[in-house]
């Protein structure tokens, strides 16, 4: 049976969570397991022919990436009792000086194909195939006062690197993106030593489960935005000291860090800011918001992006949100998509399609009826708007009123 992308788990927006099966906790594993190869000799020296393919990046910076091993001295592991420390990988990705010499990063690092491949269909050699833009340990490039920090939190049951085509972007336009693996959330997580953790969680979510989650998650970011100061102070947070590309020491400005999540994700970011003054600027991509935190709003700006849902129908949590958030607030629709088109799903199941077997109206399920580039197109351009717009102080306009350019965005508050 092919599953929805990145997970088994569709939670859409104009459903809760709780009504939604996580089947088997899948999710889309994209670069940031594979990121786990950047510390991997044999998959960071990897030749890539053939594979899927991701849009290229719209901005002028190259990119560099590289993935860290992270461990919580504070934190027993929450949904493995046998492990005593919470782990978790994250992916760094960043404008970099220079790419010579310095070979592509996997879309998904080998020790993870398998699992992948098993739970969604695609062919292991394809995804294996599969490169991003980022060039793994290649140098940071130089700014006076660092580059602006973007987080990300992938949806229930997904991997790091859900929305690789948002995260390139953002990146290749002088942001430091830095995406998140919510381990035993995620569908699989590849570590240096060749270890995969799959998802853990129990069988029945119920709102307790769903409540844990979405605290183990807001602690991930804290503990992450934690680690990215030791990083910007010219220490070395990964757990096995390995090498860090030359550049990383006072490359992120923390000062202008903000978040964005697709799903479960979208909420963690709301949760996040909520909690956590360090956030300065916050996106969700079609995720009910879970938990008091999520909805309680902040005094920082708040951009909420949904799916194409149809008229009438609306979400609550969003409703009480909104009444609570006291900071700048925008919500957006995208006509002709669904919740699966806020990930790297909208591109690669087209390419997918006829060798995983789904007719027309199932790909549409999946991606929309937004033509797929067309979509990655619109929502780069909303994401990086927002966070040129509230991190960096350059307003195009373009979240003041529709624009002529983007017709697919309908502005609903």
């Amino acid at each position: 049976m092919i599953k929805s992308f990145p997970a088994a788990v569709r939670p859409l927006r104009r459903r809760t969570l709780l009504t939604a099966a996580l089947a088997s906790g899948l999710g889309l594993a994209a670069a940031g397991s594979a990121a786990a190869s950047s510390a991997a000799p044999l998959a960071a020296h990897r030749r890539f022919t053939g594979g899927y393919l991701l849009p290229a990046p719209t901005g002028r910076d190259c990119l560099g990436t590289v993935a860290l091993h992270l461990r919580d001295t504070t934190r027993t592991d929450p949904w493995v009792p046998a492990h005593p420390l919470r782990e978790i990988m994250v992916q760094i990705w960043y404008p970099a000086r220079s790419t010579r010499g310095h070979l592509p990063a996997p879309w998904l690092s080998a020790g993870a194909v398998p699992h992948f491949a098993e739970a969604f269909g695609f062919p292991a050699d394809q995804i294996r195939a599969t490169a991003t833009h980022g060039r793994v340990g290649a140098p940071v490039a130089r700014k006076a006062g660092g580059h602006p920090v973007v987080l990300y939190s992938p949806g229930l049951g997904g991997d790091r690197g859900t929305s690789t085509v948002l995260a390139e972007d953002l990146a290749s336009h002088g942001y430091i993106v830095v995406t998140v693996d919510h381990t035993h959330d995620a569908s699989e997580v590849e570590f240096p030593d060749g270890r995969v953790e799959v998802a853990a969680l129990p069988p029945e979510l119920d709102d307790e489960v769903i409540g844990r989650v979405a605290d183990v998650r807001t602690a991930d970011i804290r503990f992450v935005l934690d680690q990215l100061a030791v990083l910007n102070a010219g220490g070395n947070p990964d757990a096995g000291r390995r090498r860090l590309p030359e550049g990383l020491r006072g490359a992120f400005d923390l000062d202008r860090a903000g978040m964005f999540g697709h799903s479960l994700g979208g909420s963690t970011a709301a949760a996040s800011m909520h909690g956590d003054r360090r956030l300065k600027a916050g996106v969700n991509l079609d995720g009910t918001l879970v938990g008091d935190s999520a909805v309680a709003g902040s005094d920082r700006p708040f951009l909420l992006l949904s799916s194409d849902h149809g008229a009438g129908v609306e979400d609550p949590t969003w409703n009480t949100f909104w009444a609570a958030q006291r900071g700048w607030k925008r919500e957006l629709k995208l006509l002709g998509a669904v919740h699966g088109s806020f990930n790297d799903g909208v591109v690669f199941y087209p390419q997918a399609a006829a060798a995983i077997g789904l007719t027309p109206e199932q790909l549409a399920e999946m991606v929309g009826t937004l033509e797929p580039h067309r979509s990655v197109t619109v929502q780069r351009s909303y994401l990086r708007a927002f966070f040129d717009q509230h991190l960096r102080r350059r307003d195009g306009g373009l979240l003041r009123a529709p624009h002529p350019r983007y017709p697919e965005i309908e502005f609903v508050r």
